[in-house]
Parts: structure tokens; C-alpha cells; sequence
């Protein structure tokens, strides 16, 4: 029906040179319906004839009736093109004829991706209510995931100028809680990243808004997230991300997820990052100044802490530690090895850092201890009372009466306790390490 409708106001149009108000309505009518029941080949075929380029300076409407359907429903499913290796998807030739016809009408797909974000002029208004950031944020999967339309995109776009913009699209996907927006999110951060070359983003970028909200969004999906391959791909974007930043911005972004992140996990991933960082400069001909020397000691004296002093939860904050002393003790090893003048400071912020872990470790390891000693006494007085009482009353009067036993199994109890134990002797076994480091040298 609607490509009927469709076909009559053509032949009016070609017939006749007064194109009235109601017929461009009826048009826009009917190419609303065709993109909408999918039947938009006709409706493409129209738009790209020469003869017809006259009707398209009143073609707005059509591409909001365009931006819409980006939203809905494209947004909302999956549209990997591998998925569908037998058969070519529907959604995908939907995907595809969409971006068709917003690329031969009026604007150009780089000008309804980019110049809103940069401030320039968008004839596309808000206030038609629908969420065109949304959409566009769709056409950039499209556009640079899916490569719907890449060759529309002119070379004169720099891979870090490309990255920017999409910043804001990432930071708007990942920010949902739909997997499928997520996704999208992800895969778009992915591809725009690859097209930067690595160690080239510069400290000025990380000052821009969508430069601090993506890495917490991206943070909140590592933790947060119920879904374990949004947590494990999320992860890998992160540590893209900062293979991507110059030695300055690295530096910069460390300090400021260390101050931020409250999360041990994270944090452990920085100090992994900054260990990493050390050996490339010290294992090849890289130079970055940003780790060596004093910015380095700098580094590590707001890296090599404690959070909580003397009250930190050593097994809750296990990651951290952990890559600290490795941090550490790498850097004993290499220092000791080739001297590169930061030892005598080194050794201050090892003292100091293995001084309060010990005294952490030592008030732990006693709670823990004397928690498992109580853990293992009140089993054997619970198996007396269970035999005693066992004597009186009947098996099934104890088995209807579940209520009555620990929630947590005494055995887990135990396990749990027993692997905190093990936990702090590893802990110590690298500060003792550490500190024959330091002693041996002062011999």
C-alpha cells in the first residue's frame, strides 16, 4: 500500500512542476510507512535520481521519518554481520538502505555525526522529540563497527579528531544498562581506539568531559555488571584505552584512577599498567621520561600506599598489594642491576610501605588466627551437643528444624579462613624478600 502511495505522488512529480504542499506531504507520508514496513528499495531509487534532487531540499522530515528507525529498532538488536553467514539479516538490509538514504539526502553522514558535537550548525531540530543522539550514536556503530557507508567518511578526519566525537556516542551507549547498547558501546570504543596510533592520545584530551565519564563507565561495567563477557570485554577496552595514551596522559590517568577508583581491582590493574610501563622504557630503545626518575618516585609515592593506614582490609584490597610488592621488588631488582639514580628514594618508599604492611599483616593474621581456633572449638562443641542431643530425640525431628544451623557451613567457614592465612604468608614472603633486597645492597 504505502509503495503505491508512494509511486503515485512520483508520477505526479514528474508530470507536473507545481508540487504542492499537500503532495510533499503525501510523500513524506509515504516514505515514512515504506521505511517503516522495510519496503524502502523504491523509496532509495527515487531519491538517488538526478531529476528528483529538487524535492530534497524539503526533505527534513524523511530524515528524522531515517533518524528514528536508527533508534528504534536498530539500536535495540544485534547487528553483526557474521551472525548471519548463511543468510544476509533483514535488520542488516534495513541497516544498510537507512544509511543509503541519509547519505544522498540533504547532509552528509559526517555532518549529522559530527558538527552538532562541535558546534556548528544542526538543521536537524530537537525539539521533533525524538533522541537523536541516540541515533546517531547508532550511525556511528554503523558507520565505523559494521563499516555501513565508511566510504562516505572523507579522509580529511584524523583518527584522534574521530575518536573525540565518538567519545560522546560511547560515553551515551555505555552508560545504559541494555546489553545490546553496551555492546555497541564497547565495539564502537574498540574501533575507533585501532584507528589511533599507539602512545599518541595527549594529557589534553583526558581534561574533555567524555574523557573522564567513558573510563568510570567502563570501571562500572568491570565491577557492576551481572553479564561476565560484558565484564571481561569492558576490561579489555580499559587496558586499550591506556595502551593508546602518551607517556604524560598515562602518568596523568594513573594518578587519578588511583585517587578515584576505590576498587582494589582496579587499582591493582594501574599498578600492573605502571610495572608494564617501567620495563617497556628499561627493555627497549622506548624513552618516556614520564617513568623514570622523579616523576616516577612521584608516582609511586601516591601509588605505594596503604588506603586505610594500619586499618586497611588486607584481604579485601589482596590485588592491590600483591602488585605493589611485585611492583616493588621489580624495581629493586632493576635498580640494584643498573642504577638509574632513584635508589636512595626507592628505598625510603619501600621502608616505609613494608613497615605498615607488616603491622597490617601481623594485627590480620592474628584476627584471622584467632578466628579459626574459635571457628574449630565451636565445631567440636557443636558435634558434643549434636550427639547428646541425638540420644533424645528422633533423626527426622532434627532434619524438620533447618532454621537452627549456621548459615554459612563451618567447613566454608574454615576454607575461607584457612585462604586468608595462606594469603598473609604470601603477602609476607615477598615483603621478607624486599627487605633482603634493600639490606643486602647497604652491606
Amino acid at each position: 500500500m504505502a509503495a503505491n502511495q508512494l509511486e503515485d505522488v512520483v508520477q505526479r512529480w514528474r508530470t507536473t512542476e507545481d508540487f504542492k504542499p499537500e503532495d510533499h506531504e503525501l510523500f513524506l507520508n509515504a516514505g515514512h510507512t515504506c521505511i517503516a514496513q522495510g519496503d524502502y528499495t523504491q523509496l532509495l531509487d527515487f531519491i538517488k535520481e538526478e531529476a528528483n534532487q529538487d524535492i530534497l531540499t524539503y526533505n527534513i522530515p524523511l530524515q528524522r521519518s531515517c533518524m528514528k528507525s536508527l533508534r528504534e529498532p536498530l539500536l535495540q538488536v544485534q547487528l553483526d554481520r557474521e551472525a548471519n553467514m548463511t543468510e544476509i539479516s533483514p535488520l542488516w538490509n534495513f541497516a544498510t538502505e537507512i544509511m543509503a538514504i541519509l547519505a544522498v539526502i540533504q547532509q552528509s553522514l559526517p555532518k549529522i555525526l559530527f558538527y552538532p558535537l562541535r558546534g556548528k550548525e544542526d538543521t536537524i531540530s530537537e525539539k521533533d522529540g525524538f533522541h537523536l543522539n541516540e541515533s546517531r550514536a547508532c550511525m556511528a556503530y554503523l558507520l565505523f563497527v559494521q563499516l555501513i557507508a565508511i566510504e562516505v567518511l572523507p579522509a580529511v578526519f584524523s583518527p584522534v579528531f574521530v575518536l573525540q566525537c565518538n567519545m560522546e556516542y560511547i560515553n551515551l551507549l555505555l552508560s545504559r544498562k541494555d546489553e545490546s547498547w553496551i555492546l555497541k558501546g564497547l565495539d564502537l570504543h574498540v574501533k575507533s581506539l585501532e584507528r589511533v596510533t599507539d602512545c599518541s592520545l595527549p594529557v589534553e584530551l583526558l581534561e574533555l568531559k567524555p574523557f573522564h565519564e567513558v573510563p568510570k563507565n567502563l570501571i562500572t561495567i568491570m565491577i557492576d555488571c551481572p553479564i561476565q563477557h560484558l565484564r571481561g570485554k569492558s576490561l579489555a577496552v580499559f587496558q586499550l584505552f591506556i595502551e593508546k595514551l602518551n607517556g604524560e596522559a598515562k602518568h596523568t590517568f594513573f594518578r587519578r584512577i588511583m585517587k578515584t577508583s576505590h576498587h582494589a581491582g582496579v587499582e591493582s590493574i594501574i599498578i600492573k599498567n605502571i610495572k608494564n610501563q617501567v620495563e617497556r622504557c628499561r627493555k627497549s630503545a622506548y624513552d618516556d621520561s614520564w617513568f623514570e626518575g622523579t616523576p616516577l618516585i612521584s608516582l609511586l609515592r601516591e601509588t605505594l600506599i596503604l588506603p586505610q593506614g594500619h586499618e586497611t582490609d588486607l584481604l579485601h584490597g589482596m590485588d592491590r598489594v600483591m602488585e605493589s610488592l611485585n611492583l616493588l621488588r621489580y624495581l629493586l631488582i632493576q635498580e640494584r642491576k643498573i642504577s638509574t639514580g632513584i635508589w636512595t628514594d626507592l628505598c625510603h618508599i619501600a621502608d616505609s610501605y613494608t613497615k605498615l604492611l607488616r603491622l597490617c599483616l601481623s594485627m590480620s593474621k592474628s584476627y584471622y588466627g584467632t578466628e579459626l581456633k574459635r571457628l574449630r572449638e565451636d565445631k567440636k562443641i557443636k558435634a558434643k551437643e549434636f550427639k547428646e542431643a541425638s540420644g533424645k530425640r528422633s533423626v527426622q525431628s532434627l532434619l524438620v528444624k533447618p532454621e537452627t544451623l549456621d548459615n554459612m557451613p563451618c567447613e566454608a567457614q574454615d576454607k575461607v579462613l584457612q585462604c586468608a592465612l595462606v594469603t598473609y604468608d604470601l603477602m609476607e614472603s615477598l615483603v621478607v624478600h624486599i627487605e633482603e633486597i634493600t639490606e643486602d645492597s647497604q652491606k
